[in-house]
């Protein structure tokens, strides 16, 4: 819901400048006003506002797991997003960082994870540890 209310204020502000240009018969300067208050708001959602938005104010954001891949799980770190997938094919859990503009994303690679086949870890019960010596001989409970 924020991110369509952004949306209108910038094309609000972009329409407001172009018409106030139009007014005083200033055609040109009205049109690359409200071009300059586009490219202003886009740049400043897809470098800042986009992952503020979804993370603080509940705003939308789509990310496609890649093929081939098993989502595993997602956490946020500051204002970055980091997404861990599974590769099968390749044995390897991918941590994908989502950082603000796509600027100085992290990525990275664990080697022979399997996060989706357990592992058999040998468990020894108390009996197979400390044998038990019975000393009561009475026969008795």
């Amino acid at each position: 819901m924020i991110t369509y209310l952004y949306w209108a204020l910038v094309f609000i502000i972009a329409i407001g400048a172009f018409g106030f240009f139009v007014r005083n018969n200033h055609w040109k300067a009205g049109s690359i006003c409200a071009l300059i208050v586009l490219l202003i708001g886009w740049s400043s959602y897809f470098f800042y506002f986009e992952q503020v938005f979804v993370k603080r104010f509940g705003g939308v954001m789509t990310i496609n797991v890649p093929d081939g891949q098993y989502h595993l799980g997602s956490t946020w770190k500051g204002d970055n997003l980091w997404i861990e997938n599974y590769d099968p094919k390749k044995n390897t859990c991918v941590f994908q960082e989502y950082s603000r503009g796509h600027v100085l994303e992290g990525k990275v690679v664990l080697k022979n994870c399997n996060p989706l086949v357990p592992t058999q870890v040998p468990t020894q019960t108390r009996d197979e540890r400390q044998p038990q010596t019975s000393t009561d001989t009475s026969g008795s409970l």
